[in-house]
């Protein structure tokens, strides 16, 4: 019997649901926490030794609607379950309304013919050499990803990466992977990445950029074994459709179709000089001036805008584009704030920092070799239920930094374990929005995924624990 993972939404409940069960299991408690300002960002962070347990409040009020007392913990309610969603909703909100509005554009820029111009110009110049296009993609998109920490951008473009290596004749998992593996792993081995090793850095009182040597290694081997894992996997697909792990499902996206022979027009250069420049001023502003997602947002439909008035298209017809991308859109924007809602079961039921100082306590009783292995394990656990970088980084990083200290290991060294703890685990857990977004987007079930992405999860996962106990040997 073939084991299958129920629909997304219904996944993600059950994870809401059985986290909501821990908070009547697992003691609750609290850090004091404090603000500061990093850049021109004010932040929350903990305070490291200001741990306090909260006694829990039973009561069969407390069961069915919320009943906060002073001073005590309340395991979340039905009421409380019911309302994580919609609350994971309003949390997400500018995340959610980014993938709606950028899909939408895409699929705006989809129906001038511009996207399928360029695809059709790119498979005649790489009919005989596709792997030097894909290899081409794969270190734009990781290097991207490891320098900007680009991750929620990519979203619109999956479907494009499917229509592309669909043509070469590799199936949807391999175009899906084509974007996703070299996302995940330039995030991984973050170079100058700003939503983690920047953040975690600051926390720690380092030099920003310091200790960069090792992480660009690292970068390099991390990209030469995915993108080798990937074309093994593309390879015997296009040996044998039988070893594809997708062979029953369409290679079709709703809204793209296939690519046909369409000419490359100056019109085309033009759309295509107002997307490019216009992504860059985007990516510019987020480093430079602090944009943040709704920014971004509006930078978005400032595109949409230019394109339609170059395309000639009518009101009319980019309406209906418009509103046939916001169509497609709707679940992986909303999987981001379903996914949310298992954090928000989870602070309100108080059990976050429990496991934050249960962590911390354990780890400082360990030999230093081991405390640094367990520092990379107890990240990669915790991005399960923190999945968002900054919010790990600012919840976890003032207790690592002290307990580096103690352990006599390099804050350096506790960054790096952040780093790859978070970074490595984005690539399998299910509470990821982004990763849960794209698999919505492409259509690949997560099982599919996990089953490609296991092995390659493991090799990862092996070289952190070798790198992490070089770190600590060399003293970095």
């Amino acid at each position: 019997m073939k084991f299958k993972i129920p629909h997304v939404f219904i996944f993600l409940s059950i994870i809401i649901l059985f986290c909501a069960m821990l908070t009547y299991i697992v003691p609750s408690g609290s850090f004091e926490r404090t603000t500061r300002k990093y850049g021109k960002i004010e932040q929350s962070v903990v305070v490291p030794g200001s741990y306090k347990e909260l006694p829990k409040h039973f009561s069969v009020k407390g069961f069915f609607i919320n009943e906060k007392v002073a001073g005590k913990a309340s395991p979340i309610s039905l009421i409380g379950l019911l309302t994580a969603i919609p609350k994971g909703m309003q949390q997400s909100a500018a995340l959610i309304f980014f993938v709606f509005i950028a899909g939408a554009i895409f699929n705006v820029i989809m129906h001038t013919g511009t996207i399928n111009a360029v695809l059709f110009f790119l498979i005649q110049k790489f009919r005989h050499a596709p792997t030097t296009l894909f290899f081409l993609i794969y270190l734009t998109v990781s290097l991207a990803s490891s320098f900007m920490g680009i991750a929620s951008e990519l979203i619109p473009l999956i479907p494009i990466f499917i229509l592309l290596t669909k043509e070469f004749g590799y199936d949807r998992m391999f175009g899906f992977a084509l974007i996703a593996l070299p996302m995940f792993i330039g995030w991984t081995a973050a170079i100058t990445n700003p939503f983690n090793v920047t953040i975690a850095q600051q926390i720690a009182e380092l030099p920003l950029g310091s200790g960069m040597g090792l992480r660009i290694v690292l970068f390099f081997v991390f990209l030469v074994i995915g993108f080798a894992y990937m074309m093994r996997y593309g390879k015997r697909v296009k040996q044998n459709k039988i070893n594809s792990l997708m062979p029953d499902y369409s290679d079709d996206i709703e809204g793209i179709g296939s690519i046909e022979k369409q000419n490359f027009t100056f019109k085309h250069l033009m759309i295509l000089t107002v997307l490019v420049v216009g992504y860059a001023m985007i990516m510019i502003s987020v480093q430079t001036i602090g944009w943040g997602l709704i920014e971004m947002t509006g930078g978005f439909i400032g595109i949409g805008i230019l394109v339609i008035l170059i395309s000639g298209l009518s009101g009319d017809a980019a309406m209906r584009a418009f509103v046939n991308g916001l169509a497609t859109m709707i679940v992986p924007a909303l999987v981001v704030g379903v996914a949310r809602g298992i954090s928000v079961v989870m602070q309100e039921g108080y059990i976050i920092d429990t496991i934050l100082a249960s962590a911390s306590n354990n780890l400082i009783q360990l030999p230093k070799f081991v405390a640094g292995e367990g520092m990379l394990v107890f990240q990669s656990t915790l991005n399960f239920f923190i999945p968002s970088a900054s919010g790990q980084a600012l919840v976890s990083m003032p207790l690592l930094t002290p307990l580096s200290d103690l352990l006599g290991i390099s804050r350096q060294t506790g960054v790096l374990a952040f780093v790859l703890g978070d970074g490595i685990s984005n690539i399998v857990i299910p509470t990821n929005g982004v990763l849960m977004a794209m698999l919505g987007l492409a259509a690949v079930p997560f099982e599919k995924w996990f089953r490609f992405v296991l092995p390659l999860f493991l090799i990862l996962m092996v070289i952190a624990f070798l790198t992490i106990f070089l770190a600590i040997w060399m003293g970095y």
